[in-house]
């Protein structure tokens, strides 16, 4: 066989035009997400108010393996992807390692991020079902940037609330995100009764995810015929980011390739799901057997020290409790330059998986994550955002070992985007002023100590 390229494509004819439900494979399903209001399982019909109602029946649909990607979401899709399956050969000789090192790029759009494949599909379904507007959070900045592109293209109006600390380092997202028609506004706010809360009792307040949620959603709520849109955690992101691992599945055979280890990084789970989707899936039908791993920030652990447990998805406690490894919503993440890695919990599904055994997680410092990612850049030539960078400085390990063992594993990681929004974080990096911060037990054990209280299940 000839030599395998440093970028292979997928034709057009060749992308996936549905998407492909995990949960549908899954010995046991996810727990059911719990109605705040009667702390019992939540019914399709509850979300309406919040959500687009075809995305809600997606986000409770378990049963459903392959759902059609509408033809508006496809064409879209179509003008950047198929996104390049890359087999990093810089990377494998400067290490010297036996190992075959492939990565799928999600970074070839405007937004610079996986995230576009989720917006595109979340803001069709909203001009399908005629909203007047949408809202949403952004923690980095590529989901607020995704978003206003797709609603942009399908003519929606868009609030994002942007976590303070990212709106403070990162302006030139927020121009983009103005570019495109979005109204962005830094949270914790004084536009909502949870920001102000929030800034009442915290003035100085560098926002979270949890926080900004609450603030979408109560935007959302409080506007006549306007719903909120999530960029990650929810099963329906997880479904629509299913076209990264399909694409690379299918990649990857015409290769004659298939992944010993497949590395993801997590925040939420939206990338990590989409990439591992269809090797999951070989997994649990017994077809393959991948190691798969999932890489978190160490200064936000949800997987590694965190509890598996019902929890709510925002600060303010509006949203459905779902059972997730979560380190408690009150958890208040440290700024630093994890961007969009910095929330208290993980997909459901993710988290269930994690739980019963089919996947690994490991947590990284955020100097050897930056020590990988000037690396990486220096010899595959893309600057990686530094959430991609986490699943780059575990490939690289992984590489490392080989090398000691002499094992040559073909290693799959995902890279979600690009950093060029994160200079910021780059600059600390080279002038030598970055730290890490890894949460104590007590502040861990603080909000854990807080989970809500759920009648027979979580007392």
């Amino acid at each position: 066989m000839s030599k395998i390229p440093h970028r292979f494509y997928l034709t057009e004819e060749q992308m996936p035009t549905q998407w492909y439900n995990l949960r549908a494979d899954m010995k046991e399903q996810p727990d059911p997400i719990i109605n705040p209001g009667t702390m019992k399982p939540a019914q399709v019909e509850d979300l309406y108010p919040v959500f687009c109602e075809k995305l809600a029946k997606q986000e409770m649909d378990g049963e459903t393996r392959y759902i059609d990607i509408p033809e508006e979401v496809l064409e879209m899709y179509k003008v950047y992807r198929p996104s390049p399956l890359v087999r990093a050969y810089n990377l494998e000789k400067a290490l010297d390692t036996p190992a075959k090192i492939y990565f799928k790029f999600e970074g070839n759009n405007t937004s610079g991020s996986h995230k576009l494949n989720s917006a595109i599909a979340q803001a069709y379904y909203a001009k399908d079902q005629g909203l007047a507007g949408l809202t949403t959070e952004t923690g980095a900045g590529q989901w607020g940037t995704a978003l206003s592109e797709a609603c942009a293209y399908f003519g929606i109006p868009l609030t994002v609330f942007m976590v303070k600390v990212s709106y403070e380092q990162k302006p030139f997202r927020k121009a983009v995100m103005e570019t495109f028609g979005g109204k962005v506004i830094a949270s914790p706010s004084d536009t909502t009764n949870v920001g102000r809360e929030i800034l009442k009792n915290d003035p100085t307040s560098s926002g979270s995810l949890g926080c900004a949620i609450s603030e979408a959603i109560e935007k959302a709520v409080s506007s006549e015929n306007h719903r909120y849109v999530l960029g990650s955690v929810l099963n329906q992101v997880l479904l629509h980011q299913s076209v990264i691992g399909l694409e690379t599945k299918t990649a990857m055979e015409i290769l004659g390739e298939y992944p010993d280890v497949v590395i993801g990084c997590a925040g939420g789970g939206s990338n990590l799901g989409g990439l591992i989707a269809p090797f999951m899936q070989d997994k649990i039908l017994g077809k393959a057997n991948p190691r798969i791993v999932a890489v978190e920030p160490a200064s936000c652990p949800s997987f590694t020290r965190g509890k598996y447990a019902y929890d709510f998805c925002d600060v303010g406690r509006i949203t459905p409790l779902a059972k997730m490894y979560t380190l408690g919503c009150d958890f208040k993440p440290s700024a630093n330059h994890a961007g969009g890695l910095r929330y208290h919990g993980m997909s459901p599904i993710l988290s269930k998986l994690y739980h019963d055994g089919y996947m690994e997680a490991i947590a990284v410092e955020q100097t050897k994550v930056f020590d990988a990612a000037v690396q990486f850049a220096k010899l595959e030539t893309i600057l990686p955002a530094p959430e991609s960078s986490h699943a780059i400085r575990a490939a690289i390990d992984e590489a490392l070992m080989c090398k000691e063992s002499g094992e040559a594993k073909t290693i799959l990681f995902g890279l979600t985007g690009t950093g060029y929004f994160d200079m910021t974080a780059y600059a600390s990096y080279t002038e030598g002023t970055m730290a890490d911060h890894i949460p104590t037990d007590e502040e861990l054990n603080s909000s854990l100590s807080r989970l809500p209280k759920i009648p027979g299940i979580q007392e």
